[in-house]
């Protein structure tokens, strides 16, 4: 959501249909052996001795001037709701990337802290409805967009944080670190993901029937914005497809209010007699959000911010071990290798794997024995990628405290909140609750 890309461009080389596929084939996948690392954190900002109030536009605005005149490492940027995100330059190693990110969180917590501000790490938002913060033409444009297929695009835009892994594509040859095995691992591995680190079960104060509410919002999307391409075949040309297959959001203008096309994909502009230019391209392909997006590197998207101030760090160490050690890699591949026909045909994030994944955590027995050996595998390969004792202790105590009980921190919020959901269909909450307006079913824990 924080792409960097140029607003508008005069200047327009335009391109075909075939110099796009050819362009997106060329720059997506970028292969060769694994060595670098990325990761990318956003948080709630909130008041420290009243959290459950919103912080005042005027508050964010003076607490985001403030940060920006820090001489961090990584890239700080804005959310349309007010999230703060973090990116972390690409760190050769997984120690160099936890300790550049942690760094940069101490001095932004210093800041935030002389304003009674602090960060906090969910899913999604559970007391409050979205609310934008940022008013530019790219997030007006977008809401238009979003708000035409219902109430989940905006609450992904203004409700919900992340973190997210960036990992290298892989090598051109197979094997366990080859780009189509690291491709096609990353979609199924994905839901382990997706219902290991589930932490975000409450919405307006209730209950909404998912232990990831901020995946739920992605899987009532439309699927052309939000989800995978198919997984059989080459990556790359299922990629192209994809992008000149998907819808566009948005045509961008030099000044006032952005076009939203109604139903035109790329594939179709690129046909048009006003057909796009490169910087088009560039910018259609920061307005996709599948759970795996490929940029020259994978970026895995599926994951929910955790609580803590260092839980972004589990998910980062297991993602790494389980991705860059060729080891883990292989354990984690005949892991989920049956959890493919439980997805099905449909593409992630849409399909049955990653909807119990989202909706019941590791209460699910298959994801919850998934999640175990794959956890295992982790552990015995963080040494090997040089993690400090303090980061394996870390993986060793989520894996101790949720992995092997099949439970996620979503689970915590729900005890928290008198909520005793026990099984993966406690909720009685249907398919289609899955956005801001949920029906709720759970108990009301506003009062």
């Amino acid at each position: 959501m924080s792409d960097s890309v140029s607003d508008c461009t005069e200047h327009r080389s335009v391109v075909t249909e075939a110099e796009v596929e050819a362009l997106v084939r060329g720059i997506c996948f970028k292969t060769g052996p694994p060595r670098l690392l990325g990761v990318e954190v956003e948080w709630f900002v909130r008041e420290l001795r009243f959290p459950r109030l919103p912080v005042r536009p005027e508050r964010l605005e003076a607490a985001y001037t403030a940060l920006r005149a820090l001489p961090l490492r990584s890239t700080l940027t804005v959310e349309p709701g007010g999230q703060l995100e973090l990116s972390s330059p690409a760190a050769a190693s997984l120690m160099e990337c936890i300790g550049s990110v942690s760094a940069d969180l101490d001095a932004v917590r210093a800041v935030l802290r002389e304003a009674d501000l602090g960060l906090t790490g969910i899913g999604q938002d559970p007391w409050h409805p979205p609310t934008r913060f940022l008013h530019e033409p790219r997030y007006d444009a977008m809401e238009r967009y979003l708000d035409r297929t219902g109430p989940e695009g905006r609450a992904m835009m203004c409700s919900s944080a992340s973190v997210q892994v960036c990992l290298d594509a892989g090598t051109e040859e197979p094997g366990p670190l080859g780009h189509g095995r690291r491709w096609w691992l990353a979609h199924q591995l994905g839901a382990v993901l997706v219902a290991a680190f589930a932490h975000s079960p409450l919405a307006r104060g209730r209950h909404t029937g998912w232990r990831s509410s901020r995946q739920s919002l992605w899987t009532a999307m439309d699927p052309g914005r939000s989800g995978a391409p198919p997984l059989d075949g080459d990556p790359r040309a299922a990629w192209a497809r994809h992008v000149l297959d998907a819808p566009v959001m948005c045509v961008r203008a030099p000044s006032g209010a952005w076009d939203v096309p109604d139903g035109m994909s790329f594939r179709a502009w690129t046909r048009s007699g006003t057909p796009p230019g490169r910087e088009d391209l560039d910018y259609h392909l920061t307005t996709l959000f599948p759970p795996v997006r490929p940029r020259g590197h994978l970026e895995l998207r599926m994951i929910d911010a955790q609580p803590g101030d260092d839980g972004w760090i589990v998910p980062l160490a297991v993602t790494a071990a389980l991705f860059d050690d060729a080891e883990a890699a292989e354990t984690a591949y005949r892991t989920v290798k049956p959890l493919a026909e439980r997805a099905g045909s449909l593409a992630a994030p849409h399909n049955p794997l990653w909807i119990a994944a989202a909706r019941s955590g590791l209460t699910d027995p298959e994801l919850r024995e998934a999640a175990v050996t794959c956890f295992e595998a982790a552990a015995q390969a963080l040494p090997r990628l040089g993690a400090t004792a303090e980061v394996q202790d870390a993986v060793a105590e989520f894996t101790d405290r949720y992995v092997a009980r099949g439970r996620c921190p979503a689970d915590d919020l729900l005890e928290a909140a008198g909520l005793n959901i026990t099984g993966p269909d406690a909720s009685g909450v249907t398919d289609r609750d899955q956005g801001t307006e949920h029906q709720l079913h759970g108990k009301d824990i506003r009062t």
